[in-house]
């Protein structure tokens, strides 16, 4: 079985302060964002085995390799499968080869897409008959993004706006053109971005759940120049070359947006930007 495990952007992203001391979520963010699949994928090929093998690498057309320097335990790709064999109470063998392309530590989701196709993979070649909301379920230890990305059959996921901690998914609408994607030499810590997101004055939630809602709603006519990230001034808090990276293209004349905690930020359109400051630019669709 040969998966394509897709990168997402967020158009927009609004985010709470964090939950109070006390609770079942302390410290945790609600969020109302909109997710859409782009044509950047990394290709998953997962087939039964006598015993479990893992090969992770990068393929030769990667943009942006970088070591695969966590170990399997770590991974997600490998907690996915293992979760499976936890839920079911047997071992499922397979022979797992990814071939990334997906930058890590981008905010493009690679981690939480590849996790989705190792449950829905795993689960149709051993027959679990297991559905999409019994896979959501075991995908929630694993990330808050994972669920996004379960579906039933091929393709990108779906447009969704996704809300609460990741576990409130509706459809949105679908969006198209052209997408540059501009990664920096450099990925942003999604706990240290959310630590200085919590350091900083609280943004209107409300408001911004309420404009990521019309936008996800199609009801913004032109929704290019009305996307939004909360976690923006955070991230270039933490990762200050990232101010220079969106000032620098800005003053080249393009209107700059980040996805999720960063670092990779992205333009909508079909010019291209000039690549600067060690940047690779990858010009993708969405999809």
């Amino acid at each position: 079985m040969l998966l394509r495990s897709y990168a997402k952007v967020n158009l927009c992203l609004a985010v709470a302060p964090p939950e109070p001391a006390g609770g079942p979520r302390a410290g945790w963010h609600r969020i109302a964002s909109w997710f859409h699949a782009i044509e950047l994928f990394d290709d998953i090929a997962i087939e039964r085995a006598v015993t479990t093998a893992y090969e992770r690498a990068w393929a030769v057309d990667a943009a942006r390799p970088t070591p695969i320097d966590w170990p399997e335990e770590k991974d997600l790709m490998v907690r996915a499968h293992r979760a499976l064999e936890a839920h079911v109470g047997r071992a499922l063998p397979i022979r797992l080869d990814a071939r990334k392309r997906i930058p890590t530590g981008g905010g493009l989701g690679g981690g939480s897409s590849n996790a989705a196709a190792v449950l829905m993979g795993v689960a149709a070649l051993h027959d679990l008959g297991l559905d999409i909301e019994t896979l959501r379920a075991l995908s929630r230890p694993l990330g808050s993004d994972v669920a996004y990305f379960l579906r039933a059959g091929d393709g990108p996921p779906a447009p969704a706006l996704v809300r609460g901690f990741g576990d409130i998914i509706d459809p949105a609408a679908a969006a198209s053109g052209a997408v540059h994607l501009v990664l920096p030499p450099f990925g942003c810590q999604t706990p240290a971005v959310y630590k200085a997101f919590d350091a900083l004055a609280p943004r209107p939630f409300l408001e911004d759940a309420a404009r990521a809602l019309s936008l996800a709603g199609g009801e913004t006519g032109r929704w290019e120049s009305s996307l939004f990230n909360d976690l923006s001034p955070a991230a270039e808090a933490v990762e200050p070359r990232l101010a220079n990276i969106r000032k620098g293209l800005e003053r080249a004349g393009h209107r700059v947006h980040m996805t999720g905690s960063g670092s990779t930020l992205f333009t909508v359109g079909e010019s291209k930007p000039e690549a600067f400051g060690g940047c690779v630019v990858v010009a993708t669709r969405l999809c």
